[in-house]
């Protein structure tokens, strides 16, 4: 079977990272979360001190970008690829509320995502790849044989955002959860450069009422569909 390239798309907390990692793994293919990207350089901003009274000095984030290296290496601990901050393992840094507060605005900076998406077209030239974001299919990967677009209803995605802050020990209310994904809808869709968008193309996965082993299977009979 020739090895395709999918692009996964969707809004925050709908399981695309979860969903495109457990099918890049059904199909031996290796497995990037750029929404993990976006999340280092914002966690680098923050460490930086690029956020000052809750506005980001754009001038100076952009500047850093040339002292800035990330990569994805393997950690047992999570079994998975993890992203690493020059050299640094971030995985929980970046799951953190204030990270996931300031990602959208760090997103919408065009020369951070032209920064970004350069080396995400140059991981999926080698084909093989389940690639999960917000313009996987719209930018990076406009030619990818498999486009999935994956929403679910707000309450459901609040509900598994809050539980998996929850068990990360971290404290925020449903009500603040949900607010933060309000807003992060609105800046994903809303942004001047690359918003986030279902392409006529894509094949959409609305897991409202499906359990994972139920997305996944879906989603693999379309991969084997394209990979025929």
């Amino acid at each position: 079977m020739k090895g395709i390239r999918i692009a996964v798309d969707g809004y925050s907390s709908t399981g695309k990272s979860t969903m495109a990692r457990q099918l890049a793994a059904a199909l031996n293919f290796r497995y990037i979360d750029t929404g993990a990207m976006y999340r280092a350089v914002t966690y680098w901003a923050l460490e930086q001190g690029y956020f000052q009274s809750g506005s980001l000095d754009k001038a100076k984030l952009i500047t850093s970008l040339s002292r800035l290296n990330l990569d994805f290496q393997f950690s047992e601990s999570e079994g998975k690829p993890v992203i690493h901050v020059n050299g640094r393992a971030v995985e929980r840094e970046i799951r953190g509320a204030e990270v996931a507060s300031k990602v959208s605005i760090v997103a919408q900076i065009s020369e951070v995502r032209r920064f970004l998406v350069k080396q995400q077209q140059a991981i999926a030239e080698a084909g093989s790849v389940v690639m999960d974001g917000r313009d996987i299919a719209s930018v990076v990967m406009p030619d990818a044989e498999l486009k999935i677009f994956m929403t679910a209803d707000p309450k459901v995605r609040a509900q598994r955002r809050f539980a998996e802050l929850q068990s990360k020990g971290m404290e925020m209310t449903l009500e603040e959860v949900a607010k933060n994904l309000e807003e992060r809808d609105y800046l994903d869709t809303h942004r001047e450069d690359s918003p986030l968008i279902q392409t006529e193309d894509a094949l959409v996965l609305d897991n409202t009422n499906l359990g994972m082993e139920e997305q996944l299977n879906l989603a693999l009979g379309w991969a084997k569909e394209r990979q025929a």
